[in-house]
This record gives C-alpha cells, structure tokens and sequence, in this order.
C-alpha cells in the first residue's frame, strides 16, 4: 500500500524507544524525513545512527519536553532542518502511575501539556503543510478503569479528548487530529519487562486478560501511528485507534 508520504516531514517526540523508536523508523522506512527528540543525550545520538542511511532524513535532538522553551526552540530547529513539517507524532510519556503528587505534575506536564505545547508550536508550521496531520498516543487506561487509573489514566483520557477538539476545530484547514490507543506493548527496557521480572503476578494477570494470548509489539503500534499520519487516511480525523488485541470490551459507537 502507497501511504503516499514520500518526501513528507515528521516529528515525533520520545522516538528512542518502544513505540516512539518504532514510529520513526516506519515512518523513515515510508520515505518521510524525521526529527525525534527524547531526554537522553546518548540515547538520541545511538538511535539517530541506528537508523541513518537511508533514503529519508533523521534528525535526533536531546529535549525536555516538559520545558516549554525547549520544546518551542526544538520545532523551530527541526522545521528550518526539514523545511517544513507535516506531521506531528506526540508520543512521550513521564509513565507516572503511582497516585502521588509528584506523578501528577509529572504526568500533566510532560503527557499533556508536552502534547498541547508541541501542537501549539508546530501548528504555524502544519498550516503551511498540504498534509498537516497530528497523531497522539493515549492508552487504554485512558479508555477503562485499570491498575494505572490514576495519574497516568487520567492524563491518557485528557489527550484523546484535547485530540478530537483538535480534529473539530482544524478540519476547516486541512489539518487531522487522530489518537493512537495501544494495549500493553512488551518490549526489552519497557514497562510491561519491568513488571515481568518486578511483579510477576501483575504480569500474568494481564497477559491472561488478553484473548490473543500475548501483548502488542511497538511495531504494531507504530503502524496504526504511521497510517493516520500519512495522506493514505486523508478522510480520518477525530478518531480514537485503540490497538489492544481485544483487550478492551467497551463498544465504540
């Protein structure tokens, strides 16, 4: 399938792991340019080699998206590399579960005002675009009432509602607004390896609740991310994948 996103520009922010790693090497492998960004200097610059020498344009930048002025001189930085951006992937996450007060303000400022402010600084940049498409990534435990209910839940609710007011308010200039719901998604460093080895209890539990037997990979993830971003879905916008192997039972009507 032609996703129709060659030559197109990219961010995605925390792109140096799980899904976000995954998201940008799909969407290099599509022929988009990208420029990703995460917290971890060293990190940035392995997976940025990692990943260069291809047909399409990786750029990695060290960023707290957490800090506003950061984050605005970053998409600036990137847009000018780029010559534009046409993509927008907000994919980070401080994974704050524990109900404290410091995994509020984590999850609040880095899960969604790193969202809104990463919008907000590419939108001059998306207007100019003849693709302009944002993609967010939530969580299930957005969607139901799980073990990460709290701050992190409730934080992955807000960004698929901030989501589809994007979608309304955009559409009239061609912008999309999608959100990309992923179940659990194992992978070497990630949570879900963490509980494995920390609460093997909580692991089995969670493995058993889905029917398919297993959890998701951030490749399959990455590809519902990269399908809404690019012009192949041209006609979706205000909608909520949720990527879970049959996870949740709700109905979406």
């Amino acid at each position: 399938m032609d996703l129709r996103a060659q030559g197109l520009n990219a961010l995605v922010t925390g792109g140096t792991r799980g899904i976000g790693r995954a998201v940008v090497s799909t969407l290099l492998d599509e022929g988009v340019n990208v420029a990703f960004c995460a917290r971890g200097a060293d990190a940035v610059r392995k997976t940025a080699q990692e990943l260069s020498g291809g047909a399409a344009r990786v750029i990695g930048d060290a960023v707290d998206v957490g800090d506003a002025e950061a984050m605005n001189a970053w998409v600036e930085r990137s847009a000018e590399a780029m010559g534009g951006i046409d993509i927008v992937v907000s994919n980070v996450s401080a994974l704050a579960i524990p109900d404290t007060d410091e995994n509020w303000e984590a999850s609040i400022n880095v899960d969604l005002m790193g969202t809104v402010r990463l919008v907000k600084s590419a939108m001059p940049h998306l207007e100019k675009s003849r693709a302009g498409a944002i993609v967010t990534v939530s969580s299930v435990s957005g969607r139901e009432v799980d073990f990460a209910s709290g701050p992190y839940g409730t934080v992955k609710t807000a960004i698929v509602g901030y989501t589809q007011g994007l979608a309304f308010q955009l559409a009239g200039k061609g912008i999309r607004a999608n959100t990309v719901s992923p179940g659990n998604t194992y992978f070497e460093g990630g949570v879900w390896e963490q509980i494995k080895d920390g609460n093997r209890e909580l692991y089995d539990m969670a493995l058993g609740l889905n029917p398919t037997g297993r959890m998701g990979t951030p490749e399959e993830m990455a590809a519902a991310v990269v399908f809404l971003a690019t012009p192949i879905s041209s006609f979706t916008t205000g909608t909520n994948l949720v990527v879970d192997g049959a996870l949740t039972r709700g109905i979406h009507l």
